[in-house]
């Protein structure tokens, strides 16, 4: 692999890293603690993410429960839940928080489809912009010459091509995942 080849896979594996992050934010019924990643907890003046104040566990395939190592946070992370975007109304019970995940209907399920397929878009289109600027780097290298930045370019597409594929796979599976019962 070349320089410009090698710069390229690396900027699409961060794509593709990207979009399992974003397709892992996507509720879909199923329980799922990185659900909770982006939410912080005010702990003693701080924010702070709820994986460092509690352990997080799948207790049934539709309920999370949190338990804090603090039980003192307990009511600053219920605090936080319902102040986040979530749309789950935590259950506390003075030692632990469930979180139940309803199974949406199935007109939440195509519209949460058409997320993931817009998550999926915007890695494609990362993945054509890190294809653009290893493109470009190639055919400003005076040391290249003008069939090697064609074969550059020839190996740069193949490997876009590789990558476009594999967000289709990964859009495939969440698509199959979100519209299960």
């Amino acid at each position: 692999m070349s320089t410009y080849t090698d710069s390229a896979h690396k900027h699409m594996d961060k794509c593709i890293e990207n979009l399992k992050i974003g397709f892992s934010k996507v509720r879909t019924g199923r329980a799922n603690p990185h659900i909770l990643d982006s939410i912080k907890v005010d702990y003693y003046g701080q924010a702070t993410p709820i994986t460092q104040l509690a352990g997080v566990k799948v207790s049934e395939a539709s309920t999370l429960v949190i338990e804090p190592w603090d039980k003192g946070s307990l009511r600053a992370i219920v605090k936080a839940i319902e102040s986040s975007d979530l749309g789950i109304t935590p259950n506390e019970d003075g030692s632990s928080i469930r979180l139940p995940f309803p199974k949406p209907t199935e007109e939440r399920r195509r519209e949460l489809t058409k997320e993931c397929s817009r998550i999926a878009e915007e890695a494609k289109i990362a993945i054509r912009n890190a294809r653009r600027d290893a493109n470009n780097a190639a055919e400003r290298d005076e040391q290249l010459s003008e069939d090697d930045v064609n074969r550059e370019k020839k190996a740069i597409q193949k490997l876009t091509d590789e990558y476009v594929k594999k967000v289709d796979g990964l859009l495939k599976t969440k698509t199959a995942e979100v519209m299960e019962i």
